[in-house]
Formats: structure tokens, sequence, C-alpha cells
């Protein structure tokens, strides 16, 4: 047996690290009985062995099932969070005639769904396309965790005289806030617009990244997260995420 094995862990972060839910998630389920450890009814703040068996109560399981995920074509001038300086939150569109008319999931909206939503992963001011809000603790690990490795894919329409090898720092090689960045996918798609793919979300990271080479970001669209993708979906808009998709 190897230390690992050994070493206690609070019981809300061993359930985050299973993806049962997200650790305050698992506080709550804690505090409301709602979890079971070797078969022994859990303790808030309990630390337990990494191979205790969990088991969550029926209710829990059917309060994770309704939580929603919704996904926005967010257009400029709206802030991804909380509302600041006078502009608006996103999630001030998420009515239900703006509910996009393609969107296939049988959910019912309910107001209900518009609580506790939080975006995984922001979106500047001026920039627009798809943000995800969720109520769910573990897809937002999923996108915006420490360990996430879900892309992110963006347009980015692009000014300026692109410095000598440019492209390949953009690729690899720039560094932000005194830290090196992840390697990245960069490439041109046409003359003036830039695919990028990215493994990380650092604050306003692609304007910042062209500064370095020369460029002027004037367009910034989000097109992807994992294997989920913005499609045709309008900008304003919005739909739940549907049970067979994932990040």
């Amino acid at each position: 047996m190897t230390d690992a094995d050994t070493t206690l862990l609070r019981l809300s972060k061993l359930m985050a690290m299973r993806g049962l839910c997200s650790r305050r998630e698992a506080d709550d389920y804690i505090e409301r009985g709602w979890v079971s450890v070797n078969g022994e009814p859990a303790i808030l703040g309990q630390k337990v062995l990494p191979s205790v068996q969990i088991t969550l109560d029926r209710r829990a399981e059917t309060t994770q099932s309704e939580r929603v995920t919704i996904l926005l074509n967010k257009p400029v001038g709206y802030v991804s969070a909380q509302a600041e300086k006078g502009y608006i939150p996103a999630v001030n569109l998420l009515v239900p005639e703006r509910r996009w008319t393609g969107d296939t999931s049988p959910r019912r909206f309910s107001h209900e769904h518009v609580r506790g939503l939080a975006p995984a992963g922001r979106l500047d001011i001026d920039s627009t396309g798809l943000l995800v809000l969720t109520q769910d603790g573990r897809i937002a690990k999923t996108i915006i965790g420490e360990t996430s490795e879900v892309e992110k894919e963006y347009l980015v329409r692009v000014k300026g005289r692109l410095s000598h090898n440019g492209l390949a720092k953009l690729n690899h090689g720039l560094s932000l806030d005194d830290k090196p960045l992840l390697p990245a996918e960069v490439a041109w798609q046409n003359q003036d617009q830039l695919r990028f793919v990215l493994h990380e979300g650092k604050k306003r990271q692609i304007r910042r990244m062209c500064e370095l080479v020369g460029l002027e970001v004037v367009g910034l669209k989000r097109i992807r997260v994992g294997q989920v993708v913005l499609g045709n979906l309008p900008q304003g808009q919005w739909r739940y995420l549907s049970p067979d998709e994932q990040f």
C-alpha cells in the first residue's frame, strides 16, 4: 500500500475527485444526510481514506439530474457573470422568448433554471459566441477545473502586421503574467481571421497574445467548448444542453 492510499482526504474533496458532484454540493448533501461512507452516515468535514465506498441517496441523484446547463450565443455588450459598471449580465437573456426554436431539449422552461447559474469559462464584454452557464458543479469542473483538458475554439478577426515568427509564437512560446502559456493551435482562416484552439483560459488571453505579436483583435467569437459547438444557435438566443451532449 502506498502513502497515497493511506492519506486521509476531506470527504467533499474525494467526492469531487470522483466526479460525484462539486465540493460545495458535496457539503450540502452531507449536511442533508444524503451521503454514506462505508454504509455509515457521513459527517460534515469528515476525512476518509481514498478507498472508501461513497453512496449517494436517491434524493441527491435526483437533485443532480435536475440541474441544468444552458448554452447562449452571447452578443457584444453583455458581461458573462454579475452586472458590473452598468453593463447587463448575460443571464438576463435567458427568458422564454429568447429560447432558440431549434432547441430539441424536452425541458420546459422554469425560472428555477436561471437560479444559481454560473459561467463555465467567461467571454469578455466585447466578445461573442458560445457561453456555457451551468448549475452543475461537475460540468463546471470539467470545463474550467485546474486539471481540465477541454479545448476551446475561437474565430478571431485581427488587424496589424504580424511580427517575425509571430504565428509560431502564438502556437507556442509566449508568456503571460510571467508564466509560459500551454501550446495552442493557431492558424490563418483567411487574410484577416485566425482560428485559435486553447487548452487554458487566462483573462483576455487571446487579445493579449495577439498584442505580443503585433496584432490587434477586432472581433472574437467562441465557436466550440470541448465537443459542444455553437452551430446554428443565433446570436442573443439560448438552448439547453441536450442529454446526449458531453463536453
